[in-house]
């Protein structure tokens, strides 16, 4: 029941984003480029002004990388056996290769550790924001059909705020500049509306495509990916991190989350598989009801 407290304000924002959409309807792609360019930046400067790094941290942020690049490996073998389009094969990516450790991840991991595991379940939060603006955003225009291949695809990374509010939070912490009150306020204020407002944006999306006309097989790799292929690779790649047994946990958790909310929104900026990553996206959180229970019995 505790888990399902959880769980219930978070398909409540899902759900008032779809009514939303199929009472009024809205323009999805200009919200989508409010949340990435204006609100997720200010998020990520507020995390990494506010946070002290240690090595934890360090070893943190390659798990991270290996698992995605063990992921997208895994995507690349698949399509090139199956024969999928550089579309198709960009699209499950999105799809498979990114969690969604924020929205829903943070609020389970401080369900079970508590204060404790919140830190580091927001660092890990914060750096896969980075790794999905760019590996993510790289793959997203990289199978765009309005893209000029990878060199459009790199020089769609660099546009993207998200690097650049990281690099601006660190320096003002490591050279200790100091927010005035009023200026610290309103990053706070957009900071703490950005989550909630991708989350709507995705209700949005989920509105306007229909499950039945989802590729069945693609799919459902999909979510084997993500929802046990990914927590058996984390389990093996945390057995040799120095870090405490609960970051251990901790990350092997966060690998079992459902499709990244954000990864819709990438799709649908760039119009790769957009109707593909959001169903994935509702469908991997739906199942992860039944799913996450088994990783936290096995773990915990």
């Amino acid at each position: 029941m505790e888990f399902l407290s959880v769980l219930i304000p978070i398909f409540g924002i899902f759900v008032l984003g779809y009514i939303g959409q199929r009472k009024i309807g809205f323009d999805t792609k200009t919200i989508s480029t409010m949340a990435l360019y204006l609100m997720s930046p200010v998020l990520v400067f507020q995390t990494f002004y506010t946070t002290t790094f240690n090595s934890t941290y360090v070893y943190m942020s390659l798990y991270l990388l290996v698992l995605c690049f063990l992921l997208i490996g895994l995507v690349y073998i698949v399509a090139y056996l199956k024969g999928y389009s550089t579309v198709e094969t960009c699209g499950m990516i999105l799809a498979s290769a990114f969690m969604n450790n924020g929205n829903y991840g943070t609020p389970v991991v401080l369900l079970l550790f508590g204060v404790a595991g919140l830190e580091y379940a927001v660092i890990l939060m914060v750096i896969q924001q980075l790794i999905m603006c760019t590996i993510g955003v790289y793959y997203a225009a990289k199978g765009s059909s309005e893209a000029g291949g990878v060199r459009t695809a790199i020089r769609a990374v660099q546009r993207m705020p998200l690097v650049y509010g990281a690099i601006a939070g660190g320096i003002f912490q490591v050279l200790d500049i100091p927010l005035s009150k009023p200026i610290f306020q309103a990053v706070d204020l957009v900071a703490s509306a950005a989550i909630p407002t991708i989350m709507i944006t995705l209700g949005m999306q989920l509105a306007n495509i229909s499950i039945k006309k989802l590729p069945t097989s693609k799919v459902s790799f999909v979510l084997v990916t993500k929802l046990a292929i990914s927590p058996i690779i984390a389990y093996g790649l945390v057995f040799f991190l120095p870090v405490d047994e609960m970051v251990k946990q901790i990350m092997i958790i966060m690998a079992a989350m459902p499709t990244a909310a954000n990864t819709t929104m990438y799709a649908l900026q760039f119009n790769t598989e957009p109707d593909l990553v959001s169903g994935a996206t509702l469908l991997s959180t739906v199942l992860s009801l039944a799913t996450l229970p088994v990783v936290f019995d096995v773990v915990l």
